[in-house]
């Protein structure tokens, strides 16, 4: 049980005593200032439940025991004791340790000590606080420096830290204002970019070779959705690894978020992957505006989407980057390798103003090796990036940029020792397949031996199958030289012959000695004009198709023989024979005029 101040020895007259604030035992002036050190410390240590002390308004004769709330109460008054200077001043344990007489305190003196103290105190806790406050207004000004500072100090590790990461992935930008290239429809006064910053976005696929931003795109559209968690969800899925039943899970959460006014949008990356039963599921919640689908493809949605599908959606065309966005796409990621793009005239003590560069450059790439990377990638942003990483982590890891030595310059000379193109765009079952193809052929058609020269090479280079072209180098030989050159088609099958007898590298030099023979070869469609016209008047034919006149018909039987088949046919020509070849409701009928 506490023990209460009457129980504890009281003050004698002829020494003055004065109560412990802790324990509120008494002691005579000499001793009170040491023993009360030596009680804080004790109770810090061991906390008991209750401790009397001496109320604020009592004199020793009237106390009484307290509870341990105040008990905590008292501690945190006296708990000042126990501060340090660097709370704003000397505390007051040192003051009372500095006097050489020892303080004599009578009852008013202490409670004008705890008074003093509480003060003191609460003084400290304001001036602790501006100084907090202060400090995040500080921040706060700052936070764009501390930012650039923070990213410069991880970009010397950001290639140790996220090695497996592709530059392509790290650099992918999240804000509109961020997005290169696709100005037709992302532009300032697009309709598309109107609808966005509206937060308006509808159902949409996105159609377009790789590497052209389609996923970048819906990146962005996702970290818009964050923002804005509220009333709009993302979802991200791909028809290379999901099935319908994802999609019917993503549905079913799709409306029970609509009963709440949040908006979902579903985006569904390779969406030709799913053929047009699986495609059919969209169609209901899309059109209900349950889900706002967006898919993205490289394959014509013509082709490989729902019609139903496409007229519930806008397709958006993405063409490849050009050049100059390629060259501003990888500036931009530059600085992940702490480097710069200089001009070509530029050298290490003639640099552009770096002041304002959150990273101290140690890699400087010339104008024209960026050039030569944003001009052999055929505008796809992930092969620039990735041949960017390359030849910068080539530099950045073999030692040769020394802070003492300056800035490393990187060469076009040097980008191509260690980076040969390796890649065209042209997928064998795919636009460029056919887009390619119909180029070669359009250019025999019109006599240009260099442009099918350059369309064939192409392909060769690109991987196509050598028999698909002498193939259609075959087809060509008969439907736009024909009778003018009937040498081209025995030389078109003699190419395909030996393509399959030789096969490739050694005969590419066939094929296009075939291109340019029939790029060369005099020009006749009459034959395959008049084979059209013959077959459109064929199908467009009313009624049952006409008999075979009954002198043109063959008699291997005697019953065909008296039934007048074949009778007055002769071997004579049409102008001397006096027989009709045609049917006779043709005869008036010439398929080789026009």
């Amino acid at each position: 049980m506490a023990e209460s101040i009457l129980d504890s020895p009281q003050p004698s007259t002829s020494s003055p005593k004065y109560p412990c604030p802790v324990c509120n035992k008494w002691f005579i002036a000499t001793k009170i200032n040491e023993h009360a050190d030596q009680c804080l410390n004790d109770s810090i240590c061991d906390e008991p439940e209750e401790v009397p002390i001496v109320q604020a308004n009592s004199r020793p004769e009237s106390s009484s025991t307290v509870t341990a709330s105040q008990t905590n109460e008292s501690k945190r008054h006296y708990s000042i004791f126990e501060r340090n200077s660097s709370s704003g001043g000397p505390s007051k344990r040192a003051r009372c340790e500095s006097t050489d007489q020892p303080r004599s305190l009578t009852v008013e003196q202490l409670e004008n000590e705890i008074i003093s103290l509480e003060t003191e105190e609460e003084e400290e806790v304001e001036c602790t606080k501006r100084n907090i406050s202060s400090q995040d207004m500080h921040v706060k000004r700052n936070e764009p420096e501390q930012r650039a500072k923070s990213t410069a100090t991880s970009l010397h590790t950001s290639d140790t830290l996220d090695s497996n990461v592709p530059l392509a992935e790290r650099v992918r930008p999240t804000e509109i204002e961020d997005y290169i290239g696709q100005d037709q429809i992302m532009g300032r006064n697009t309709i598309l970019r109107k609808l966005f910053d509206n937060g308006t976005i509808p159902s949409m696929i996105l159609w377009g070779p790789p590497g052209c931003g389609k996923t970048t795109l819906a990146h962005i559209i996702a970290n818009h959705c964050k923002k804005n968690a509220g009333i709009m969800r993302f979802v991200k899925l791909s028809a290379t690894m999901v099935g319908v039943a994802e999609v019917k899970e993503v549905v079913k959460v799709a409306k029970n978020d609509a009963k709440f006014k949040r908006r979902t949008i579903l985006f569904m990356d390779e969406i030709h992957r799913f053929n047009k039963a699986q495609q059919d599921l969209f169609l209901p919640h899309v059109e209900s505006g349950t889900i706002t689908l967006i898919g993205a493809t490289t394959e014509n949605p013509s082709f490989s989407l729902n019609s139903a599908l496409l007229s519930r959606c806008r397709v958006i065309v993405l063409e490849k980057h050009s050049v100059e966005s390629m060259m501003r796409i990888l500036e931009r990621a530059l600085p992940q390798y702490e480097a710069i793009m200089i001009k070509d005239n530029n050298n290490v003590n003639d640099l552009p103003d770096l002041s304002k560069l959150p990273f101290v450059p140690r890699l400087l790439l010339n104008e024209d090796a960026v050039r030569w990377l944003a001009e052999t990638c055929d505008g796809d942003a992930r092969i620039g990036l990735n041949g960017l990483q390359l030849a910068l982590r080539a530099f950045k890891l073999d030692g040769t940029s020394d802070e003492e030595l300056g800035p490393k310059i990187i060469s076009l000379e040097d980008v191509r020792e260690g980076i040969k193109k390796s890649h065209l765009l042209y997928d064998r079952n795919g636009d460029q397949h056919y887009d390619i193809i119909s180029a070669l052929h359009k250019s025999i058609r019109a006599s240009d031996d260099n442009a099918a020269l350059y369309w064939v090479t192409r392909m060769i280079a690109s991987g196509e199958d050598p028999r698909f072209i002498c193939r259609r180098m075959v087809r060509m030989a008969s439907e736009d030289i024909g009778i003018a050159d009937t040498n081209a088609l025995q030389v078109a099958t003699t190419a395909l012959t030996a393509v399959q007898s030789v096969g490739m590298p050694e005969a590419d030099v066939i094929i296009a000695h075939c291109a340019v023979y029939l790029a060369r070869a005099p020009k006749s469609r009459e034959v395959y004009d008049a084979y059209k016209r013959c077959r459109e008047s064929i199908d467009q034919w009313k009624g049952p198709m006409p008999s075979v006149p009954l002198h043109l018909r063959n008699a291997p039987t005697k019953l065909m023989q008296d039934l007048n088949y074949g009778f007055g046919y002769n071997l004579l020509h049409k102008d001397q024979s006096g027989l009709t070849y045609l049917p006779e409701e043709l005869e008036e009928v010439d398929y080789f005029s026009d």
